[in-house]
């Protein structure tokens, strides 16, 4: 079941919540709706759900929703088909696990309502499918909260859902917790296959979990791409910022001279320190300082042309060969850099060529079509 909204603006009051939103999710993908708070993304989860609704147009095409062609704009949310489920699962804490399950089969009207015998089997089947085979009996408090995370999807899962929407659905857990249930709810995904779309602003979880991630901005979206595309060639610097520690400079100093007011981007695994090279793009920067714990090293630098501070990450038996000590001067190599022209700009810069990436310091810049980016 395919998601596709067009054109959708919502105000409350005089804030802007999103503007003039559009987004297709293809049928069976695991989406990422992600981005900092206030930027738009439970807005959008919610009117798709038929939670909330867009501003009126005048426009006949903008303000809709549709579900595999079929608009459900004007549909109220029971009747959408859609299964959703909250951050802070919502579950009825006077009833069983399997009476939480069986919920939404029970209060379907009795035409289309199953039998007893035919609920019974559903909630076996899904207390099977999300692993609490044995706890069907408790009572929500008398599990923890991944477990309790869990009953909230079987329960959301259980009418047989067109689509899956979950609305930060790990962001009342712990971080270790929240690891294992991405992991989970991967595996669950490839099992079941339903058109999911999550919001998160869990940058780690949108990459690890989604097929697709829309990154959201400002009531608006700047980038929609797999995780290796937004990562790898984000469109504007608000992406790049967002998605992970990234080294900010500026690029008319020394060997990166390039024109008018560009700022580099360059990731802290993509700076190599030398001690002796003969790379032409090399910078000489001083060691500030040696941070050694962890699975890998950071070093903290210093440029010599400009003074900027940036960072390196480095492997931890590579930090051992290099025996940095704090003062001395070494040679930087950046491996891969972005450029981006210093202020806003958008997906759109892109295709018209107003973003320019080069792939070493000091080398030319490529320019245009966003498929070099």
């Amino acid at each position: 079941m395919s998601i596709e909204v067009r054109n959708l603006s919502k105000h409350f009051g005089a804030y802007t919540a999103l503007g003039n939103v559009s987004l297709k999710v293809d049928t069976g993908r695991l989406t990422a709706l992600l981005g900092p708070s206030g930027s738009g993304k439970t807005t959008l989860l919610r009117i798709i759900a038929g939670l909330e609704y867009p501003d009126p147009s005048a426009d006949p095409e903008a303000g809709r929703v549709l579900f595999h062609g079929e608009d459900v704009s004007h549909v109220a949310a029971g009747k959408r088909g859609v299964g959703f489920v909250f951050q802070h699962y919502a579950l009825f804490k006077h009833m069983t696990v399997s009476d939480n399950i069986a919920f939404g089969l029970t209060v379907l009207p009795r035409a289309t309502r199953p039998s007893r015998e035919q609920i019974a089997a559903r909630v076996r089947e899904l207390l099977g499918l999300v692993q609490l085979d044995q706890l069907g009996g408790r009572l929500p408090d008398q599990l923890s909260g991944g477990q309790r995370q869990r009953v909230a999807l079987a329960r959301a899962l259980a009418v047989n859902p067109k689509v899956l929407l979950l609305d930060e659905p790990f962001g009342a857990l712990d971080a270790q917790v929240r690891k294992e249930m991405r992991s989970w709810l991967r595996r669950l995904h490839e099992q079941i296959h339903v058109t999911t779309v999550f919001v998160t602003h869990d940058q780690e979880e949108a990459l690890e979990l989604a097929d697709e991630v829309v990154v959201m901005n400002n009531a608006r979206i700047e980038q929609v791409g797999d995780p290796q595309e937004v990562y790898d060639r984000p469109v504007s610097p608000f992406v790049i910022e967002f998605l992970g520690n990234v080294n900010r400079l500026a690029a008319g100093t020394g060997k990166l001279r390039t024109p008018g007011e560009d700022v580099l981007y360059v990731r802290p695994h993509d700076v190599d320190i030398q001690r002796g090279t003969s790379d032409p793009h090399a910078l000489r920067a001083r060691v500030l300082h040696v941070f050694s714990a962890g699975s890998y090293g950071r070093v903290l630098l210093q440029r010599a042309d400009s003074g900027e501070q940036f960072e390196a990450e480095i492997a931890r038996d590579r930090l051992g060969d290099l025996e940095l000590k704090q003062g001395e001067e070494v040679n930087v190599v950046f491996r891969h850099v972005r450029l981006f022209p210093r202020g806003e700009f958008t997906e759109a810069d892109v295709r018209d060529g107003r973003l320019s990436e080069a792939p070493r310091p000091g080398a030319p810049p490529v320019h245009g079509a966003g498929e070099h980016i």
